[in-house]
């Protein structure tokens, strides 16, 4: 017999009075734009490139020789496209506080995913071609990003020439963008999904199960 699931949308994602505490907070903002950030220079930093920099004069001068790994170019190039990384986020729900934010799919969705590809019709209400699209509170941490990147562009850039010897996090967020209040996502690390396993298992045991059933993301 062929299952019928019905999940709905407003379980998984609510969109509720709610709805405003679920998007990101100022603290995730920070956190995961320097995430991001400092990934993305550490990438470049043993980069052994020279760079070329000012015009030949009529006195014969020479351009000035820089290292990439110390110049502004480097830092230029990481920031251009740093809050267009935060799309690659996920919103996964089963996960407490900021932890509920990273790259990746959900155990819920993997779970739900899982039930389609054995046949099972699952509703959330959307195409699935569009299940791996940045969910509302994705795109609403992008555009966070891009307005507090602006407002401490000054910030970030003291930081990279001058104090690289403190975490990005600590610099920006807790010193300069954070209230003492606002910083407990900061100290919360993630020790490993726990739940993936389980969740296959569950799915594999819903096959068994009479048609016509509804579930919804508790369940799951």
């Amino acid at each position: 017999m062929k299952l019928y699931i019905l999940v709905l949308l407003s379980v998984l994602c609510p969109v509720t009075a709610e709805e405003d505490e679920r998007l990101p907070n100022k603290c995730e903002v920070c956190k995961f734009l320097t995430v991001e950030l400092q990934d993305a220079l550490e990438k470049t930093g043993r980069s052994k490139e020279v760079l070329e920099v000012g015009e030949v004069l009529d006195t014969g001068k020479r351009r000035r020789k820089i290292k990439y790994n110390t110049s502004e170019t480097r830092l230029t190039e990481a920031v251009d496209d740093i809050c267009e990384r935060i799309l690659q986020y996920s919103v996964h729900a089963e996960r407490p506080g900021s932890l509920r934010y990273a790259k990746g799919t959900s155990q819920t969705m993997a779970t739900l995913k899982n039930l389609v590809h054995k046949g099972v019709k699952v509703d959330l209400g959307l195409p699935f071609e569009l299940w791996d699209e940045p969910s509302v509170e994705v795109s609403d941490m992008k555009k966070q990003c891009e307005t507090m990147l602006e407002r401490y562009e000054d910030v970030v850039e003291d930081w990279y020439f001058h104090h690289q010897d403190q975490r990005l996090e600590n610099f920006l967020c807790t010193n300069h963008v954070l209230k003492t209040s606002e910083q407990e996502c900061i100290k919360e690390a993630w020790k490993g999904d726990m739940g993936t396993k389980r969740g296959d298992k569950e799915a594999e045991g819903d096959s068994t199960q009479e048609e016509e059933t509804t579930h919804d993301a508790g369940e799951l």
